[in-house]
């Protein structure tokens, strides 16, 4: 299959469609978003779909699934990030939620709010249910994702960390990095093997193989689906290694003017500079 990608047109909608190299074929006709196309299967029948050119370099790039339904983040989910926490696995998944308007593409600004100084970065693969996915079991869990792409849950640590649930510092206004596209799961092949890595100005922060989670993707599918129904568009953001700028010494926290990459193998670079925002 393909890889695909949300984009901006002039007037500032969004569009979506096949990317082949640096040429997106606008898919729209087909259907009216990523995820409704998503929802209707029909990612196949596209696969070679090369009407409507537009060249990449022309648009700016929305992120993968700009409205999910449901943005579901695990923490706490690689053992090199537990280890630097310094804290026992937890029994069950850490789970919290990011709402769909936090997000921004690739190549578009992390908002660093004024109202913090430990602004922080989350290397993170991020996949896409296909369809329905309601109490699934583990071993049907992977006929429910449609693809991969890569994920930077920036965190506003200190209003992460005032109180025990972790809401406040996950979903700021251009905090949810998710790009550049949609890989499918067919052209992925064995999600473990896909390694991660993190750059700030150029520096390797964080490295880890989706191989190293604690709670591998099924385990993941299996436990949020029993607690919450989820549809076709819905994304999980499966964790992130260590590495972060919490637990560096001193601290590593970005700030404005900081590039950030986020590299994973078969699935591209996101990249977003880091913005003081009031």
């Amino acid at each position: 299959m393909s890889k695909f990608v949300s984009y901006y047109r002039a007037d500032h909608s969004i569009a979506w469609g096949r990317l082949d190299a640096e040429t997106i074929y606008d898919a729209t006709p087909a259907a009216p978003s990523l995820a409704e196309a998503i929802a209707a299967g029909a990612l196949d029948s596209l696969a070679h779909y090369t009407d409507r050119a537009v060249a990449l370099d022309d648009v700016r790039l929305a992120p993968v699934i700009p409205e999910p339904g449901k943005i579901i983040c695990i923490g706490v989910n690689y053992r090199s990030h537990q280890d630097e926490i310094g804290k026992a696995a937890p029994q069950a998944p850490v789970v919290f939620a990011r709402f769909a308007d936090s997000q921004m593409g690739h190549g578009e600004d992390a908002l660093k709010p004024v109202h913090s100084t430990q602004f922080d970065y989350e290397g993170e693969v991020a996949l896409v249910i296909s369809k329905p996915a309601h109490q699934v079991s583990k071993a049907e869990a992977y006929d429910h994702v449609a693809g991969y792409a890569v994920y930077n849950d920036f965190s506003v640590r200190d209003w992460q960390r005032a109180a025990s649930q972790w809401l406040p510092g996950k979903t700021w206004p251009g905090t949810g990095g998710f790009g550049p596209c949609l890989v499918t799961a067919d052209e992925v092949g064995d999600v473990t093997e896909l390694e991660l890595t993190t750059r700030v100005n150029g520096e390797v922060r964080q490295r880890g193989k989706v191989a190293d989670l604690i709670n591998d993707i099924p385990s993941i599918i299996e436990y949020v689906t029993t607690f919450t129904p989820l549809a076709p568009g819905d994304v999980i953001v499966t964790g992130t290694p260590g590495g972060v700028g919490l637990f560096m010494e001193p601290p590593g926290f970005i700030v404005d003017g900081d590039v950030v990459e986020v590299e994973v193998s078969k699935l591209g670079t996101l990249r977003n500079t880091v913005r003081d925002v009031s």
